[in-house]
């Protein structure tokens, strides 16, 4: 049976549903109480969108409503990471909080915890029966909804080694490489560089796990459209888009997530949904 902890994110259908109720005391506390019969049920799969600590909290406390159940086979399907992006300590005074999370969710003892194209290798080192859905059926998707010719644009080289594995998987399409630096003292991007002189007016597709505020996006594209790079398209696998996407419409023809992290609204944006890449 599936629990979906998230009521907007059910991405194996809603048969099977194990039924919930759920809220937060007046302290800040999470609290769920399990409604359904599990007296015949061997195993179960929770869903959920982390957000916050809040969000956090409620699978912990899901998990143990379930263990009180004497339910002994239990997965989590968890398709973005919190702090994966936090996977290396910068400057000193930092917490490596991807490390937290993961422990916290080890200490769990789930039979497996699946996550779609994680920030980097790091995650699946750190989490304890870790299944990984890559973002191939993704670009894949997109690439056929964009319908021509694409270059496949690495925004860094941390991304570099994901977009080459794309790019054998969809038969070879030629990938441009990208970089940028962020100041550690002030946090701001800068320095972008394209390297290739000429990009002749070909349709471009940066490909990267997350947009946040999409600063490195937009320094990239104007970047790209001074190398003359055609239209532009952005295929993100986690949209979290802290800062609406306005600013990113100026640059791109179309942008494309999944619903890995919420549910959007947003007429330039296709949102495809996990459960189509599963």
């Amino acid at each position: 049976m599936i629990l979906n902890l998230d009521p907007l994110f059910q991405p194996f259908g809603n048969d099977n549903n194990i039924q919930f109720e759920s809220f937060t005391f007046s302290g800040g506390e999470p609290h769920i109480k399990i409604q359904s019969d599990l007296s015949r049920v061997k195993e179960v799969t929770i869903t959920t969108r982390i957000q916050s600590f809040n969000d956090m909290g409620l699978l912990l406390i899901a998990v143990d409503a379930l263990r009180r159940l004497e339910l002994r086979s239990i997965h989590l399907f968890l398709p973005y990471m919190p702090a994966a992006r936090q996977d290396r300590v910068m400057v000193s005074g930092e917490s490596l909080s991807v490390k937290v999370y993961a422990d916290l969710i080890n200490n769990l003892h789930l039979d497996s915890v699946t996550v779609f194209d994680p920030h980097s290798e790091v995650t699946p080192a750190l989490l304890n029966n870790c299944k990984v859905i890559a973002n191939h059926e993704f670009i894949k998707h997109v690439m056929t909804n964009i319908g021509s010719e694409v270059l496949l644009i690495s925004p860094d080289g941390g991304a570099l080694k994901k977009i080459y594995k794309v790019s054998e998987y969809l038969g070879g399409n030629p990938v441009v490489e990208c970089s940028k630096k962020r100041n550690v003292k002030n946090g701001q991007l800068e320095g972008f560089k394209v390297y290739e002189d000429d990009l002749k007016g070909k349709t471009c597709l940066i490909v990267d796990d997350i947009c946040d505020g999409g600063g490195t996006f937009m320094g990239l594209a104007k970047e790209l459209k001074q190398k003359n790079a055609g239209h532009l398209y952005l295929a993100v696998s986690h949209g979290i888009f802290n800062k609406g996407v306005d600013e990113l419409n100026q640059h791109f023809t179309k942008i494309y997530t999944t619903d890995s992290f919420k549910t959007l609204d947003e007429e330039s944006v296709e949102q495809i949904e996990i459960k189509e890449l599963t």
